[in-house]
Order: C-alpha cells, then sequence, then structure tokens
C-alpha cells in the first residue's frame, strides 16, 4: 500500500509539472527584442498610401533591435501631418515595437507610417507578430505642474491663435493651451475662404458691393436669428482683419471669388494653400515674439472660479495634471461639434439623424468649450443650428478633392445626369435638395475653364491630374464620355450642360439661378463626386460684441471671453460660406484685446 501511495504522489507531482509547463507554454509571448538574430541587419525601404500620397520610409535594424526610423518622401498637409511624421517613427525605436498609439488628428498618416515601417521590417525578417504585441504602460504620471500667465487660451485653432497674437499685441503675457498634437483647428483644414467688402479688390473686377448687403444677406441668410449687432460688429471689421493679417505679413490674392454659399462675389483666397496661411502668420508672430507660451497635448477640464471671476484652468496634459492661473481673464476658443456625433443628435432638430453622416471636421472639434462653459452658467443659444454642406468626400467626408474653383462656371447633377438645384443657393438649400436625390448623391462638372492646365490645383492644394490618377475625379474630351464614365444618363447630362450654357447667356435658369461666369463648353470636362457632410455648428456660447460671456440672465460672466466656433449667436440657422474665417479673425482679434484689457 506504501508503495502505491508513493507512486501516486509521484504521479500527481509529474501530473502537476505538466499542467504547470502547458499553462506557461499558452501564455502569450512577450516582446523581447534582445533575443539573438530577430532581424538580418541593414537598411530597408518601404512604402504605404498616406492621405494624400505614398509615405517611403527607411528602417536600419541590427540583428537585434531597431535602430532607426526614418520618413524619407511623403506630400502629405504640412502641419496637419506633422505630429504622425515626427512622433510615429521615435515611439516605434523607443518602444522597439509596431504597437504604437496612432496620433490623434492625423490618424491615416500614422497608420500608413506604421504599414510602411511594417512591410520594412518583414523584409528584414522580423516577427511581425512579437512586434505588434501591445505593451503595458508603465509610465507614471508627474506631479501637478502650475503655471501664472495674463490671458489663456484654451483652443489653437484659427480663433484662439488670433486671440493670443491680438492679447500680446496689447501687453499681455499668453498662455494657449490646445489638447491636440497640433495648432491649427479646423482653419488649417479649411477652404480659407474669407468674406469681406473690400472695395480696392472688388472694384477692379467690377464688383459692386456694400457694408449694408454683407450685413443683409448675412442676417436674411441665417433666417434672422442671428443676432444683428454681433453681425454688424462682425461685417464691419471683416476688412479691418484682413489688413491686420497682412500687417502680420499674410498674403491675400487679389482675385474676388464666390465661395459655395456666399451668396456673393466677396470671397479673399490666401496664397497659402488651405488654411495654413492664417495658422504659420499666427505661429511666425509666436516664434519670433516673447511672451506666448503654447501648451499642445493638454485638455482642459475644468475653469476656475473665484469670487464670480473666471481665474484660471485646471487640465491634464501628457505628464499629468495642469493648473494655470489667470491674471486678466480666460478666452474660449475651442471650436464646434461636429465631431461629436452624441452631441449632434442631441441638439439636432432641423435634420434627419446625423449619426451617420460623416464631417468636415477635424477629431478635435467635440464640443469641450461648451461643456466648460455651461457648467459655470454660461448661456448657450442656438445649438440646433447644425450646418451640413453639399461637399463631402464620399469617403471621407473631408472638403478634400473638391473641384469646384468658384460657384458662378460649374453645376451639379444628380445620378441621372439632371441639375436639381440653384448652385449658388444657401448651404442648407443645397444640401437638402441633395439630401432628395437618389443616394443623396452628385457629381460636379466643370471643364477647362476651372483648369487651364493638368497642373491647375483646387482650394486644397491638389491638382486635377492627381484628383483624376486618383479616381477621385473623372476627365472626358467629351460630354457623352464623361456621362458613361460617371455613369449618369448622357441625354440628360448633355441637356442639363446645354440648359446652363443658354442661362449664362441670358435665358431664365429653371431653378432662379443668377450667378453665372462662362460656359461649360471647352475640353476637357471633369466631374466629381460629393455627397452631403457636417461641417459648422451655429450654436454656442452667448458673447457680446466685447467677445465677452454672457450667463443664462445676460449677465457679463467677469474674467470669460469666447470666439469663433464655439460661439452662437452671430449666423443664426445659417451660416454664409466665407463668413466663420472671418467670424473667428475678428471676433479673436477682439476676444485678445478684451482679455488684455481685463473687460
Amino acid at each position: 500500500m506504501n508503495q502505491i501511495k508513493v507512486i501516486r504522489n509521484i504521479m500527481c507531482v509529474i501530473l502537476c509539472v505538466i499542467m504547470l509547463l502547458s499553462m506557461v507554454a499558452c501564455q502569450p509571448k512577450a516582446v523581447d527584442l534582445t533575443e539573438t538574430d530577430m532581424f538580418k541587419a541593414g537598411t530597408y525601404t518601404s512604402t504605404a498610401k498616406g492621405h494624400s500620397g505614398d509615405i517611403k520610409v527607411e528602417v536600419v535594424v541590427d540583428e537585434n533591435s531597431i535602430k532607426d526610423v526614418k520618413i524619407l518622401e511623403h506630400i502629405e498637409s504640412p502641419s496637419i501631418s506633422d505630429p504622425a511624421i515626427e512622433r510615429i517613427p521615435k515611439a516605434i525605436v523607443d518602444g522597439q515595437t509596431l504597437a504604437v498609439d496612432t496620433i490623434s488628428g492625423a490618424t491615416v498618416t500614422s497608420k500608413a507610417i506604421i504599414v510602411a515601417v511594417t512591410e520594412a521590417l518583414k523584409q528584414a525578417g522580423g516577427d511581425i507578430d512579437l512586434l505588434s504585441v501591445k505593451k503595458e504602460n508603465t509610465k507614471t504620471l508627474g506631479e501637478t505642474v502650475e503655471y501664472t500667465t495674463d490671458v489663456i487660451v484654451i483652443g489653437g485653432g484659427g480663433a484662439g491663435l488670433a486671440a493670443a497674437v491680438s492679447a500680446h499685441q496689447n501687453g499681455a503675457a499668453v498662455m494657449v493651451v490646445e489638447k491636440m498634437p497640433r495648432l491649427g483647428g479646423n482653419t488649417i483644414i479649411s477652404g480659407s475662404a474669407y468674406n469681406a467688402v473690400d472695395p480696392k479688390r472688388q472694384s477692379a473686377q467690377g464688383i459692386e458691393d456694400s457694408i449694408e448687403k454683407h450685413i443683409k444677406q448675412t442676417y436674411e441668410g441665417g433666417d434672422k436669428q442671428g443676432n444683428l449687432a454681433l453681425i454688424e460688429t462682425l461685417v464691419e471689421n471683416a476688412y479691418p482683419a484682413i489688413e491686420w493679417l497682412e500687417s502680420l505679413g499674410m498674403e491675400f490674392k487679389e482675385d474676388i471669388f464666390t465661395v459655395l454659399g456666399g451668396l456673393w462675389p466677396r470671397a479673399h483666397k490666401p496664397v497659402k494653400p488651405l488654411g495654413t496661411g492664417f495658422i504659420s502668420t499666427y505661429e511666425n508672430y509666436i516664434n519670433e515674439n516673447e511672451g506666448v507660451t503654447v501648451l499642445l497635448d493638454t485638455e482642459i477640464t475644468e475653469l476656475i472660479v473665484d469670487n464670480n471671476r473666471v481665474v484660471g484652468v485646471k487640465g491634464k496634459g501628457l505628464e499629468g495634471e495642469v493648473i494655470i492661473n489667470a491674471n486678466n481673464g480666460v478666452i474660449i476658443a475651442t471650436g464646434g461639434f461636429g465631431a461629436n456625433i452624441a452631441m449632434r443628435d442631441q441638439y439636432n432638430t432641423n435634420w434627419p439623424s446625423l449619426t451617420n453622416i460623416k464631417t468636415t471636421n477635424h477629431p478635435g472639434a467635440t464640443g469641450d468649450g461648451l461643456t466648460l462653459a455651461e457648467k459655470i452658467g454660461a448661456s448657450l443659444v442656438g445649438l440646433e443650428n447644425i450646418q451640413l454642406l453639399p461637399m463631402g468626400d464620399p469617403e471621407t467626408g473631408s472638403l478634400s478633392g473638391n473641384i469646384e474653383q468658384g460657384v458662378e462656371n460649374r453645376i451639379f447633377v444628380n445620378k441621372d445626369g439632371n441639375r436639381f438645384v440653384d448652385e449658388g443657393e444657401r448651404r442648407d438649400v443645397m444640401t437638402k435638395a441633395l439630401m432628395e436625390q437618389k443616394d443623396a448623391a452628385m457629381w460636379v462638372i466643370v471643364d477647362k475653364n476651372s483648369y487651364p492646365t493638368g497642373e491647375t490645383k483646387n482650394n486644397f492644394n491638389e491638382s486635377i491630374d492627381e484628383l483624376v490618377s486618383q479616381n477621385r475625379a473623372f476627365k472626358a474630351d467629351t460630354l457623352e464620355d464623361l456621362a458613361k464614365q460617371i455613369g449618369v444618363n448622357p441625354d440628360n447630362f448633355v441637356k442639363a450642360v446645354k440648359e446652363f450654357n443658354e442661362a449664362v447667356d441670358g435665358t431664365p435658369d429653371k431653378f432662379g439661378r443668377t450667378l453665372f461666369d462662362k460656359k461649360i463648353d471647352t475640353a476637357p470636362f471633369y466631374a466629381g463626386a460629393r455627397v452631403p457632410t457636417v461641417h459648422h455648428t451655429m450654436g454656442g456660447i452667448e458673447i457680446n460684441t466685447s467677445a465677452q460671456v454672457l450667463d443664462k440672465d445676460g449677465n457679463i460672466i467677469h474674467g470669460l471671453y469666447a470666439a469663433g466656433e464655439v460661439t452662437g449667436g452671430i449666423h443664426g440657422a445659417n451660416r454664409l460660406g466665407g463668413n466663420a474665417l472671418a467670424d473667428i479673425t475678428v471676433y479673436g482679434k477682439i476676444a485678445g484685446e478684451s482679455a488684455a484689457a481685463k473687460k
């Protein structure tokens, strides 16, 4: 019996050892690149498709580690992609892993870099599964960091940077706090059209305009829901704000045009593409002058109120908690909530469900400033007024890829090849008409008058040849061939273009269109697909003409200011195209002046 017990005990021990070994064997293998022969030492290159084109990387490895990752070539948008270009290669080398976080606001570029590096490491014989295991974050947050300045600006987009520069010019020390890893907000990815009555440029083109006309169109274009005093301040200061930008070194082209939904030719186009001209102008000022500090990757979570005055902010950065005290005041310039689906659904009363509608906005446009202000009793107005455009990219919702060069020289046709709306109308009118078409999809049609050469670029710095090569636009020498390529009825399509051309010659347009320039009659002809997209939120924090924030009783909340898309009450139910860049500049400048003066 004793021998049997001994044998049983031995068998139990053996079984336990076997089970223990099997459990160990089943555990996921930890990432350890210190093993020998992880790679075949050398330098490897690979490419992957980014947002605007191929990204080429160079990866250097020795037998057991990734030594270096470099971006050799790319055509991604400057500033927008910079954080990904700078941070992703470093994160891969520092962590010796492919499992790195993408950069918010540059997700496509981030993923492309990771894909390209992955392919290079495959060439080097690397174990991609092993390299893709997510490492535990063992980083500990540091102690709370506290700052003191005169003016705090929450948000580093166009309105926030205008406010920061203006406050500094008026004698204040300024700290800009931006939750994203880059400056620019929606401004840097905008079409950059800026509305202003400009007698010099407009008269040179034979355009009649007036302050009164711009005020009337803005007020009536918003269904008379806008605050007339705010509108008057916007319009009267729009051109002086252009002169202010020019004094800072920004350049505008001489030609004035009508932007989508702008209703009149008063849009100014910067020399630099997209909204980079605005942001680089402000950045140059900040870099050349002491007294403006920028904190990136820092999210503000609370406004500090003392004795009924806003005196600072609390937030969190990459290293831990941040507290900033303000001697003068705080400016909220965090933008709208177009990228916040839950908030859009909460406030939307004017459109069908927006849950599945993409947006032109950058990922940081999530309405944070509204939440901050509302917590301390600020009045929020017009939140139901959400603007959609008929000009979204079918894949991304962005404005990129749009082939129109101005309202006067293009038409829209639906999937049957028919026009369906006055293409010079308000943005909401055009979008509602588009939503009634098959698949809520349309084609923008232009010709050689819009693109004299294949190298001619659209408002987003993309050449027409590039768009055609990417199948984002279609090109043909005849209307019939273009109709075939885009799958519309050729008879309807040819008739639509013919009727438009007759209207250019003076025949009354059946949709009531009045904005015309050249006929669509010169090959090559082009078509680009577009769908509805969420673009702008007109509602937000209520302010007065000094950009001071008001509470629910109409009283000033001392020490708190707001500017840009985070505010409400200016544009009413519909914003005119081209008024946003004027809005953020005019009221950003005013907010900076008011905060510096401690109004």
